[in-house]
């Protein structure tokens, strides 16, 4: 299906996380080289240290949020555009009292997410 309405694709909680759910809205099954997938943090939400087997490609719709990608930390809001290479450890805060939201494009290929303690 080349089009449909973001509203008819459920959203999962996400398990690590905190207050925080997941729309994929494209997925490996409709297109062959990439994903796309929706998160949604409520206020103080968030999820915890991981790494992934694969790149992120990230576009913030709305919110703010402090994101910590290895050592790096930084605060992003809408319109912010960011990038995770595969195997960084990178976590996230929701900040302020509206949900901070982006849309994630990650490559169809197998990915291992695996929690990272201390990070």
């Amino acid at each position: 299906m080349p089009v449909k309405h973001a509203s008819s694709v459920p959203a999962d909680p996400v398990s690590a996380g905190s207050g925080t759910s997941r729309q994929v809205l494209i997925g490996p099954d409709e297109a062959p080289h990439f994903a796309m997938r929706r998160f949604i943090m409520e206020p103080g939400g968030g999820m915890p240290a991981h790494t992934n087997a694969v790149e992120h490609e990230q576009y913030v719709l709305r919110g703010r949020a402090k994101i910590g990608i290895g050592e790096e930390v930084i605060e992003v809001q809408r319109d912010d555009v960011v990038y995770i290479p595969a195997g960084v450890a990178h976590w996230y805060q929701a900040l302020g009292d509206e949900p901070f939201e982006f849309l994630c494009v990650v490559p169809n290929l197998p990915d291992t997410i695996r929690l990272v303690e201390d990070a």
